[in-house]
This record gives structure tokens, C-alpha cells and sequence, in this order.
């Protein structure tokens, strides 16, 4: 197989949109109305969860093809003082250094699309929350090892804003922690 597209462009164009289905699936929002949770109702919502699910199980692999991480030119924020993310020559050597770990990064994104697909096999709404937890764990594993390592700051503002969503769907009596 030759591969068309970079890691970074399979990501943005394929996997990403993919998760979307599956992160955007369960939320809540508090906002000036009130708060607004969203679940999945109908089959045509469970449909889109399921079209995520599949693309990013069956997507995910076309990583374990050798491609490079970024399209000609495209050196990714990692030029310059203050640069957070690694060049693709930086990834492309971590991954030599370790084609194991990678894989197993795959492997667990894999995991979470087949845990994803269960879970709308059996329509369980409840799960789709730990499962989008599951999802943006196995992403942000994989990210902070292999693109923006150096980028502590932006990992703790995630890690807190979610805790908070957390903390506040918990003081509301509803569950989640939206994306």
C-alpha cells in the first residue's frame, strides 16, 4: 500500500472528524439558558456514532503504514523560541527509537472504537460517557509523546478545564465531562 496523504493530514481529514461523532455524542453545556445535555435519541443519532466508531477503527491501522508525519514543508510549531510541537524528523525518529510503543498507541485508539462500537450495538448512553474519556486519554497519550510534547501548559489547561466540566456537571446532578 502507498499512502496519499501525511499522518498530520489523516488525522485532520479522517481520524479527528471521526472522534467528533463520538466526543460530541454526549455533552453538557451550561450556558446562559440553562444547562443543555445531549444524548443520543435516535437511530440517526446513533448512526453517526457508529460511522465515527467504525472510521476510526478501521482508520487507525493506515497509521501502521510508514507515511510521513507532515506534508512537504509543513515542520509543525517546532521552530523558534517558545516551539511546542516536535518536527516531523523529531517524530519520525521517535518512532524508529520505538515502533512498538507506536503501535501500541494505535492499538489503544483501536481499543476505544471497538469498546464504542459495543456500546452502540447495545444503544448504552451511559457508557458513552467513560468512552469519550477513554477516547481523549488514548489521543492525548499519543499527542504529548509524539506532537507537542514540549507543551506542558496547554496539557494542564486541558487537564483542569476538564476537571472543572467534571466537578460542575457533579454539583448539577448530571454527568460528563463534554469536550
Amino acid at each position: 500500500m502507498k499512502p496519499v496523504v501525511s499522518v498530520k493530514e489523516l488525522m485532520r481529514d479522517m481520524l479527528d472528524p471521526a472522534a467528533d461523532y463520538i466526543f460530541d455524542s454526549v455533552k453538557v453545556v451550561y450556558g446562559k439558558k440553562g444547562t443543555e445535555e445531549t444524548v443520543p435519541r435516535t437511530d440517526k443519532d446513533w448512526d453517526k456514532i457508529r460511522f465515527g466508531a467504525v472510521t476510526l477503527v478501521e482508520g487507525v491501522y493506515l497509521l501502521k503504514i510508514p507515511r510521513p508525519f507532515a506534508p512537504p514543508g509543513d515542520e509543525n510549531n517546532s521552530k523558534g523560541p517558545g516551539a511546542t510541537e516536535l518536527s516531523p524528523a523529531q517524530i519520525t525518529a521517535k518512532l524508529e527509537a520505538d515502533p512498538v510503543l507506536w503501535n501500541a498507541k494505535i492499538e489503544a485508539l483501536r481499543n476505544v472504537g471497538l469498546e464504542v462500537l459495543e456500546i452502540v450495538n447495545q444503544k448504552k448512553v451511559d457508557e458513552l460517557w467513560d468512552a469519550g474519556g477513554n477516547l481523549d486519554q488514548a489521543c492525548e497519550s499519543c499527542h504529548l509523546l509524539y506532537w507537542y510534547p514540549g507543551d506542558k501548559a496547554l496539557l494542564e489547561k486541558i487537564d483542569s478545564e476538564i476537571e472543572r466540566r467534571y466537578q460542575e456537571s457533579l454539583r448539577s446532578g448530571t454527568r460528563g465531562r463534554g469536550r
